[in-house]
């Protein structure tokens, strides 16, 4: 049974509690933090566990907003950047040099060079909390995990209930013509619950975002290649040899003959090769920090923007197998190039009703790679949503970081 915690905002500690968190099975948590509230807000599911005051970077070193994980823990650290100023109960989010630390300057506004500044008490507790790839939110406004349900959202493997053969018969006796007759009739067996094996693996992080130019190019190269053009190995980069097989098959399929992979062409590639609609999304995922694997998938009115969310998955229940899934979504001002670069001419309105749920309804994963998942799935496993893609933050030792970007202020 996992212990809440209830904690005011500034300093009031269950002691207890918290260090029966952080000695056996940790919950799987999620940290938000609000800039305009200058607050730090520790959730259980949708249940608040703990609360603080915080201070975030000042002007000229605001701190940045999006989706973070923990990266590595040190309870004694000293800034490498800013003259070997004390970080205690370190928690790093970026290896450029954010992080949540104890500090015993912490006002009620924004006063540090970007990290997130916690009262010393607080942060030393929070240390014994948390664990590597635990998720920091950071956000302008209060952001709350709602919980949702979606046909979208993946669910673990569950072991069928026993079936009717398995059953034991027993005699009876029938009344038909005041004859005693045998007759086997089933027994009921107390229902087997579904169960789910244990994962021993670390939770899996997803994200789901617009495929880029190396993996549209990598599939073209492969189909081309299926259909007899030589494109060469596909690496995902368009050498001249690439370009003279779109080329030959252009001329083939009477297009217009410019050695470009337009949409016009993918799709009357994927066409020719029996794939149906070209996806343009991808489906990535990580497991301690380490890429697994990843998949197409197709979004539908790519026009509109995917928007930022976030969903974690958690509190299994042994007897049916499911999960619960808790949803935020984010707010995020896509840079114009971005948006032209995509396509995107519709922004997505990240206070709107459902928003979440409203994006999930555009995106086609494939079977296979849903089983997949949904044999990886384990607790405190996440999926993230956004149209950022892979970021300059995200690399070896990280899980997947979402920068988001804050609309100017008139």
């Amino acid at each position: 049974m996992v212990l809440r915690l209830a904690f005011g905002i500034g300093i009031a500690f269950a002691l207890s509690a918290s260090t029966a968190l952080a000695a056996g099975d940790q919950a799987p948590l999620q940290i938000v933090v609000s800039k305009d509230q200058q607050s730090l807000v520790v959730y259980d599911g949708d249940t608040v566990v703990a609360t603080s005051n915080v201070s975030t970077g000042k002007a000229g070193h605001t701190t940045p907003t999006g989706i973070f994980s923990i990266l590595e823990k040190r309870r004694f650290h000293k800034s490498n950047i800013y003259s070997n100023a004390p970080m205690p109960f370190m928690q790093r989010l970026t290896w450029s040099g954010i992080a949540l630390h104890a500090s015993n300057h912490v006002p009620n506004y924004p006063a540090s060079h970007g990290c997130v500044r916690m009262p010393d008490d607080f942060a030393k507790q929070l240390f014994k909390m948390t664990g590597r790839g635990l998720h920091v939110l950071i956000s302008d406004r209060q952001l709350t995990p709602v919980a949702i349900s979606d046909p979208f959202l993946f669910q673990p493997v569950a072991e069928e209930p026993a079936l009717l053969s398995d059953a034991v018969l027993r005699p009876t006796v029938s009344q038909v013509h005041t004859k005693s007759v045998e007759v086997a009739t089933i027994e009921p067996v107390p229902a087997k619950a579904a169960t789910v094996e244990t994962q021993e693996e670390p939770p899996i992080r997803m994200l789901i975002t617009h495929r880029g130019v190396r993996e549209i190019t990598l599939d073209i190269q492969t189909l081309l290649n299926q259909l007899g053009y030589a494109a060469g190995i596909p690496d995902g980069y368009t050498g001249m040899q690439t370009v003279e097989a779109i080329r030959a098959f252009q001329t083939a399929e009477k297009l217009t003959v410019d050695g470009k992979a337009t949409p016009a062409f993918v799709e009357a590639l994927y066409l020719k090769a029996g794939k149906g609609k070209p996806p343009n999304g991808q489906l990535l995922v990580r497991r301690d920090f380490t890429p697994l694997f990843e998949a197409p998938v197709v979004i539908d009115r790519p026009e509109i923007a995917l928007g930022t969310h976030f969903f974690q998955f958690q509190n299994i229940d042994v007897s049916t197998g499911k999960g619960q899934w808790f949803a935020m979504t984010l707010d995020n001002a896509l840079p114009g190039p971005m948006k032209k670069r995509l396509g995107i001419t519709i922004e997505e309105d990240a206070t709107a009703f459902n928003a979440a749920q409203r994006t999930l309804s555009r995106i086609t994963i494939p079977d296979e790679a849903r089983q997949q998942i949904n044999g990886l799935l384990a607790e405190g496993s996440s999926l993230t949503i956004s149209d950022m893609g892979l970021g300059q933050e995200t690399g070896d030792g990280t899980d997947f970081v979402t920068v988001t970007h804050t609309k100017p202020k008139s």
